[in-house]
């Protein structure tokens, strides 16, 4: 059973505008674009403290007008102290969300920063993007006939202060996968899932691995998007 609030339709790698990595505000693309929809002015200027492709393309599709620009985090070093300090992985992933927010809005006190971050749990563990194919293997290796947890944070912050803040948490059941079919399948997606936590990306044909899925599938894309955009709309910074 696949438990969903919404599903995205879009292809991510074929949609206007992913990939780029700009500080020039996100625009719609010719209105010929079927998918396209209309763009809102927000009261305020939005920064996505992020060059995630698809990030930025699930707030273009709900319509947000915002700027892509990278954090500069630490994040390997900023997971290891935590998790040296006995961290909860909750209390990880919500960090490095907001560690992201801030660096990128101490340099735009204007504007409402999004920072977010994403890491997969097993048993207590956390597991980070793999960074090699034998990564990948091994994750996947370790998550075989398994459930477990997908983290998706984020963190806005208005001037220096933080304003908001959510984790979005998915619970993922895999099936038994053999060492061959795991070979293969990190040789047919390397290095596409290098960009996944966990060594899969859900929206393309890791869904395939799964026997049961529980939560938001915008939480496994990486940003609680329906929590965002209703903190938007509360604050007044969104028209609806």
């Amino acid at each position: 059973m696949w438990t969903l609030r919404f599903r995205v339709y879009h292809d991510f790698a074929k949609a206007p505008g992913v990939g780029k990595n700009s500080h020039q505000p996100e625009s719609p693309a010719p209105e010929h674009n079927e998918h396209i929809h209309r763009f809102f002015q927000m009261a305020r200027k939005l920064i996505l403290a992020s060059t995630s492709p698809i990030r930025a393309q699930l707030l273009r599709n709900a319509g947000l007008t915002f700027e892509s620009r990278p954090a500069r985090v630490d994040e390997p070093a900023l997971r290891a102290a935590l998790e040296a300090e006995a961290a909860k992985p909750r209390d990880v992933v919500d960090t490095l969300a907001e560690m992201k927010a801030r660096r990128v809005a101490a340099n735009a006190p204007e504007a409402l920063v999004l920072g977010c971050d994403q890491i997969a749990e097993l048993d207590g563990r956390i597991l980070a993007k793999p960074s090699t194919p034998d990564e990948a293997r091994a994750q996947l290796s370790d998550l075989s006939g398994k459930t477990h947890r997908l983290l998706s944070a984020a963190v806005v912050y208005d001037g220096a202060q933080p304003v908001w803040r959510h984790v979005g948490v998915v619970r993922l059941t895999m099936h038994e996968l053999s060492p061959g079919f795991i070979k293969d399948y990190v040789a047919r997606n390397w290095p596409g899932i290098g960009e996944s936590v966990g060594g899969y990306k859900i929206e393309e044909e890791g869904v395939r691995l799964f026997s049961k899925i529980e939560g938001d599938f915008f939480h496994i894309l990486g940003l609680p998007l329906t929590e965002f955009l209703s903190f938007l709309v509360t604050r007044g910074e969104l028209p609806i």
